[in-house]
């Protein structure tokens, strides 16, 4: 007797089902019915672990552009999650003076969140890790400077993240008005708030 073809749903079972039974491969349309599965499942897997990518502001301060040492880092995720760290062992001596007064002031407001560089290193390494799910990562920042120190401190770009410049992209007007209400330009954190809120319609992604 000709057994007849499951379709694709009943093939779905005799993959996974744990009273499958064994179809042989030379039924009449079997070959073509499994491609169609597996084509079906990988399409949902994909859709499953699809969705808007995950964006992450970045803002770093530092002691001169000549004589460049990073002495803060701020990041701020589309989900609200955030990172920040100052360092204790900064090279002061080479602080400008508009540093000294717009950056250096700022700083101590997190207590907890002041390390060396080595130990900044591994905090920041297992935040980014918690992303790891994400099927698309982008670091935002509007400077290159930004991306170049956070790549010096971890030692090379960060693996399966993208880098993404969005100078030419924030809203000026929403970057002032997060200021205006919140203050803090040229902290880290505060400047990688400011810069989420002025690109909060685009998409790092190229589809907005």
């Amino acid at each position: 007797m000709t057994r007849p073809n499951p379709d694709v749903p009943g093939m779905f079972d005799a993959l996974d089902g744990p009273d499958q039974e064994a179809v042989p491969l030379d039924t009449p349309g079997v070959r073509e019915q499994l491609a169609q599965a597996a084509a079906l499942r990988e399409e949902m897997y994909a859709r499953s672990h699809s969705g808007p990518p995950m964006r992450v502001f970045v803002d770093t301060e530092f002691t001169d552009f000549i004589d460049c040492d990073l002495i803060s880092i701020g990041l701020a995720a589309d989900d609200g999650r955030e990172f920040y760290g100052e360092r204790s062992d900064y090279d002061d001596a080479s602080c400008s003076q508009f540093v000294r007064a717009a950056v250096l002031s700022q700083l101590g407001q997190y207590p907890g969140r002041v390390f060396t560089r080595d130990t900044l290193r591994a905090a920041l390494v297992a935040w980014l890790d918690q992303f790891a799910g994400e099927a698309k990562r982008y670091l935002c920042f509007d400077n290159g400077g930004d991306w170049e120190l956070l790549c010096d401190l971890l030692d090379g770009s960060p693996a399966g993240w993208l880098a993404c410049h969005v100078g030419q992209l924030l809203d000026a007007r929403r970057q002032e008005e997060y200021y205006r209400d919140h203050r803090g330009r040229h902290h880290a954190l505060v400047d990688a708030r400011a810069n989420r809120y002025a690109t909060a319609d685009f998409d790092a992604s190229g589809n907005d």
